[in-house]
């Protein structure tokens, strides 16, 4: 063999190993994407904010699949861009930074889409003018996006009151009253202090809302973030006791007041167009209402018999308090598996995680991987097409696949979501799903229901 033969082959090797591996990584990835789109496609589509590809520029190079925390919401087909798991996109929106041609934007779902959000406007305003809604209760699943729609409401509030017209106050009236002390309404509060506008936050438990109930050292931001007061926060991971303490230093310096302990009872409009709010200890008056509510509310129940003993519980704060004990997880979600996962690396600990469903679909891609590792390492037991029946005082009564089936039991967690505020928004006035809306607004109306018909589109091609 001559010598240029030989280079010849070496060439061919160096190049087909590496395309081998590719190309069969890449129809793997299709394969699951067609999977998934197929699944999908009789789906309700995105329920909150979410990518919008503009098929027109999109160039499918695929960067926006690759960078997605969520691993596998966008895909690849036809040389465009797709969402093929709607429901996994919780707004991170990495996508829309990392396209080189500018086609991804992050929308907000229509209220159609999911009728139990309220109208939101692009400002973030429900159908009450001047009552805001930003945060959790408004879709959006992540602290980053809580802190953003936090600062730029009150941004929005503050033009308000320094534009034409905007008017003088008679006795003592807030520009701006802030419900809830969590992420978005501390980002809200210190956007107020920043732009010297005269508010009042009222929180009815303690400040740092929901993170205040997340489990020990739970990891809660990810991403840089623009905190009012302090500017662009650039550490990428963040936990629960770092925020909380992040947040203290910030408050102190910038002499933040939350009055705690207070319940907003009622909020109605008087007839000069300012807000009468009624709580549980006194009465305020307001320009403009932000409400920056988690959206958990009160923990649903299973309504199962048994439900009731003291062994039941809906939040987990310290895991290492429950050692050599026998623990059932109930739920599918991010929340549930996380504390399973933590249980069960307590010493002595047999966790079983009962989830109705056939799979885990709408958990982070993190989550979905270290629960996997769980299950090899027989760290714990899942229990898939089962739900609870009974719960007795000494153990616990499931229907796995249609079958009875009694484990012992010590402890039982329920994460079966929470009940949204509703009733409390449609008593103040608020509207959920379609409105009459402007000619933008009929324009996102449209962009959002596109997402739907584009997933039975995909699952029409794959099909």
């Amino acid at each position: 063999m001559s010598f240029s033969t030989a280079a010849l082959f070496v060439y061919v090797f160096i190049v087909a190993v590496p395309l081998f591996f590719y190309v069969r990584r890449h129809k793997r990835k299709e394969a699951l994407a067609r999977e998934a789109a197929k699944r999908n496609a009789d789906s309700k589509g995105p329920q909150a904010q979410h990518p919008h590809i503009d098929t027109g520029n999109c160039i499918g190079c695929g960067t926006c699949t690759e960078v997605c925390p969520e691993g596998d919401v966008l895909a690849i087909f036809g040389g465009k861009a797709v969402i093929v798991n709607p429901h996994k996109c919780i707004g991170h929106g990495v996508c829309a930074e990392a396209c080189p041609v500018g086609a991804i934007t992050m929308v907000m779902a229509s209220p159609s889409v999911s009728a139990d959000l309220p109208y939101l406007t692009p400002e973030y305003e429900t159908s009450v003018p001047n009552l805001f809604i930003v945060g959790e209760l408004g879709g959006l699943a992540l602290i980053k996006n809580a802190i953003n729609q936090g600062r730029e409401c009150v941004d929005i509030i503050g033009q308000r009151r320094q534009g034409p017209g905007a008017g003088g106050s008679v006795g003592e009236v807030y520009d701006v009253l802030i419900v809830g002390a969590g992420p978005a309404g501390i980002s809200a509060s210190l956007r107020a202090i920043e732009r010297q506008l005269n508010y009042v936050t009222l929180e009815q438990d303690e400040i740092g809302g929901t993170v205040t109930k997340y489990p020990r050292q739970k990891l809660v931001l990810t991403r840089p973030v623009e905190f009012p007061l302090y500017g662009k926060f650039n550490k990428t991971e963040l936990s629960k006791e770092d925020l909380l303490t992040f947040w203290q230093k910030v408050m102190q310096r910038a002499d933040f007041k939350a009055r705690t302990g207070e319940r907003v009872t009622d909020i109605r409009k008087e007839a000069d167009g300012i807000f009468a709010v009624a709580t549980t200890k006194n009465q305020y008056r307001a320009h403009a209402v932000v409400l920056a509510l988690g959206r958990g509310g009160t923990p649903r129940k299973l309504g199962v018999k048994g439900e009731e003993l003291p062994k039941v519980m809906y939040r987990l704060i310290e895991a290492d308090h429950y050692t050599n004990k026998k623990i059932l997880v109930v739920g599918g979600g991010d929340s549930a598996v996380e504390v399973a996962m933590g249980l069960a690396y307590q010493k002595g600990n047999q966790v079983t995680l009962s989830y109705r469903q056939t799979t885990f679909n709408r958990i982070k891609e993190r989550n979905a991987q270290r629960i996997e590792e769980c299950i090899r390492k027989r760290k714990l037991q899942v229990l898939f097409e089962s739900a609870p029946v009974e719960i007795k005082p000494e153990s616990v009564v499931l229907k796995v696949k249609g079958e009875t089936q009694e484990i012992g039991n010590d402890y039982v967690w329920v994460f079966a979501g929470g009940i949204p505020p509703n009733d409390f928004l449609k008593k103040v006035g608020i509207h959920f799903g379609m409105l009459d809306v402007t000619a933008e607004g009929g324009k996102e109306e449209k962009q959002a229901r596109a997402e739907k018909p584009q997933l039975a589109e995909v699952a029409a091609v794959v099909g």
